[in-house]
């Protein structure tokens, strides 16, 4: 396939609301609830960790698929990028679906779920260490946000470390750059210390 029709393809995949519809299936809108965002975090405040951890792997393959298959049904080379290359590219393009989704009038979620199964399936030792830093920041914050931008951080730096091709270099900047756009409004609660800590809905109505 040309990578005209995968790149389009690929931010519908991410474009699809699995937070929105795993909410639903329960009875939740979770437009409507805590910090209105379609995310794993926001559906595990409002509903638990079982429909929190389905969103997080079902955003995460959304990233996933396009990095790690588009590349095989590439035919040829899309710009003068060779199909090998355009991993980067294609779990990018889903990562924006899913931050501006065309089925939420152009909002989503903040792509961390997304960016992970892009880099799973792009550069997996990229993925440790941003997921690694993701893990540590939370481990000490608890603030999820914070962590979110501390790993995108790490992603960038880790791609320009390890000599990471140009075309991976750009996606993961563009993936950083989209991530904490969508995370702007947390980033001023940091700053005003306003962010609140993560924990899970707890069951038995507490």
């Amino acid at each position: 396939m040309n990578g005209w029709l995968l790149i389009p393809l690929s931010i519908l995949i991410g474009s699809i609301p699995f937070g929105l519809i795993v909410a639903r299936l329960k009875g939740v809108d979770i437009l409507k609830e805590g910090s209105g965002n379609i995310g794993a975090t926001n559906v595990g405040r409002v509903i638990g960790k079982g429909p929190a951890f389905a969103v997080l792997l079902l955003d995460a393959l959304k990233g996933f698929v396009p990095a790690f298959f588009f590349p095989m049904l590439m035919t040829g080379t899309w710009n003068g990028v060779p199909a090998e290359q355009m991993a980067g590219i294609f779990g990018v393009s889903a990562a924006a679906g899913h931050i501006f989704s065309p089925f939420l009038k152009f909002k989503g979620g903040k792509g961390i779920a997304t960016g992970l199964g892009l880099l799973l399936g792009s550069s997996p030792i990229v993925a440790g260490l941003a997921l690694g830093t993701f893990i540590l920041v939370v481990a000490v914050s608890r603030i999820v946000s914070l962590a979110s931008v501390a790993a995108v951080v790490a992603m960038v730096a880790s791609a320009v470390f390890l000599d990471l091709s140009t075309p991976f270099v750009l996606a993961y900047t563009v993936l950083a750059l989209l991530v904490i756009f969508a995370h702007r409004g947390n980033i001023q609660k940091l700053v005003k210390g306003e962010e609140k800590k993560f924990s899970f809905k707890k069951s038995g109505g507490e």
